[in-house]
């Protein structure tokens, strides 16, 4: 019998027990990137952060069947492709690979189904034709085809968004939530959102052929229509960040509800926003980092992989620096754990992990870490209790069942532990001395020199310090000069 699962849900503002309407698979999909560009760690917030949420069920005893969709045809797609001067599959394919092996470096679970909305346009002509046939949408002379939004009371359930919020703001557009909703097309109601856009001379060779027109599917479709094709017109949870709750995520359910009579999702699971250094991520501040730009400043992917999933996934998450170089120094020390804990015992890998998904026994000691997972995806809680209960790791009253339980809750975050023998300080070095060294040396390698000043003089405070030559550094105390080899990362 599967364990039990809670999680937020944003539909009924409450934690709930996940579940799967036929007892044995949890069904989810979550909306993916837009292929254009590479995805930035504010995307991957999210997606590790459903990695997570995949990895807890599964070693709950669930099965899953994930469904993450790729949007290979927008405004942004279209129009980058052709300021490349490359047809749009050839431009979509080459950031599909991209976001692809940054998943890979990340250890994100790949999805069971990885759906792109032009290989399903026939599906999207034909959920149109049947919102058409029940009135639910209507035709412009220009052979767009909009959602009558009038004909769905119950449009604004998941984001609260009340009816008198849809009503015309000063410049007459109509506004939700403050948002302006005019754009370039006509419609019956300035509230009403599109389901087909008809073709436009700037969309060049890119549309296809439906019974109203020429033209493409508009975004919030393609997401109804790829769930609906490979998990059923009704299925257990959704997943996306939380600016995707409005209006994308609503739209979602308005069209899908409205076409087939039926609840679209039975749980709504949403990330929060990714700050850096407590400000919006963008590019015109220079904050807007990929996998591929912190690398380049010397850190993993699995340091970025720990910071990403440290924090509440429904809270703001602040990233900096300074939290990768205290993520290279506990995953060191899980390293270090994991090899004093094995005892010479085999690890197992992730699929031997969800074959052995019985439930840990209460006396285990990270029994508090695995329950802090199943409440609702309480990692910070879970890494805590982690970290306490390695204190006692020399006194565990059975050692084969602790392997067992640090291993689970590894797995579940899905964090690969760097090696354990090329940590370059002595182990007479103090603890606090050795964190401040890590922490120094990649606050040097970020090019972060007020931190790594910071680093030094607490060093220092202690008694020690550090002599950097190029690929290297030793460590000084008392005139006693060691020579600490090269950093391997």
């Amino acid at each position: 019998m599967p364990q039990h699962v809670q999680l937020y849900d944003t539909m009924t503002r409450s934690v709930r027990n996940v579940s799967a309407a036929d007892g044995v698979t949890v069904r989810f999909y979550c909306c993916g990137p837009t292929v254009y560009g590479p995805a930035h760690i504010g995307n991957f917030r999210t997606f590790v952060s459903q990695d997570v949420l995949r990895r807890v069920l599964e070693l709950a005893g669930w099965r899953t069947k994930h469904v993450r969709n790729l949007t290979d045809v927008d405004d942004k797609t279209i129009r980058q492709s052709q300021a490349v001067g490359e047809p749009l599959t050839v431009f979509t394919d080459r950031w599909r690979e991209l976001f692809r092996a940054d998943g890979a470096a990340l250890n994100l679970l790949p999805p069971h189904v990885e759906p792109g909305a032009v290989a399903h346009i026939p599906q999207q002509i034909a959920l149109v034709e049947k919102l058409l046939a029940k009135n639910h949408a209507y035709r412009t002379d220009d052979g767009s085809v909009w959602f009558r939004l009038a004909s769905f009371p119950d449009y604004g359930k998941l984001s609260r968004v009340q009816e008198r919020e849809l009503a015309a703001g000063a410049s007459g557009a109509a506004t939700v939530s403050g948002r302006n909703l005019a754009d370039e097309y006509e419609r019956e109601s300035l509230a009403d959102f599109a389901l087909w856009k008809a073709r436009k001379p700037a969309d060049g060779d890119n549309f296809w052929r439906a019974p109203w027109g020429e033209g493409r599917p508009g975004w919030h479709l393609e997401c109804s229509c790829m769930s609906m094709r490979y998990l059923g017109e009704s299925f257990d949870l959704h997943g996306g960040g939380v600016d995707l709750i409005f209006p994308h995520h609503e739209n979602e359910i308005a069209q899908s509800e409205a076409a087939t009579g039926r609840p679209f999702a039975a749980h709504w699971f949403h990330t929060n926003h990714l700050l850096v250094a407590n400000r919006k991520m963008s590019k015109s501040e220079g904050n807007l980092y990929t996998l591929a730009d912190l690398q380049r400043r010397g850190f993993t992917p699995m340091e970025t992989r720990y910071v990403l999933l440290a924090g509440k996934y429904s809270q703001p998450l602040n990233f900096t620096l300074e939290s990768l170089a205290a993520a290279r120094v506990a995953l060191k020390k899980l390293a270090r754990a994991a090899v004093a804990l094995s005892a010479g015992a085999p690890a197992l890998d992730y699929e031997q992990l969800v074959n052995r998904a019985a439930a840990l026994s209460a006396d285990n000691p990270f029994h508090p870490a695995w329950a802090a997972l199943k409440n609702d995806l309480n990692v910070s809680a879970a890494l805590g209790h982690t970290f306490v209960a390695l204190k006692d790791a020399g006194r565990f009253a059975d050692p084969p069942a602790a392997w067992l339980g640090f291993q689970r809750v590894i797995g579940a975050l899905g964090l690969t532990l760097p090696p354990a023998d090329d940590d370059p300080v002595p182990a007479a070095v103090p603890a606090a001395a050795r964190d401040l060294v890590a922490q120094r040396w990649a606050a040097k390698k970020a090019q972060h020199w007020q931190l790594a000043d910071q680093y030094r003089a607490r060093l220092a405070a202690l008694g020690w310090t550090m002599q950097d030559a190029k690929d290297s550094y030793k460590l000084v105390r008392a005139g006693d000069i060691k020579d600490l080899s090269k950093n391997k990362d």
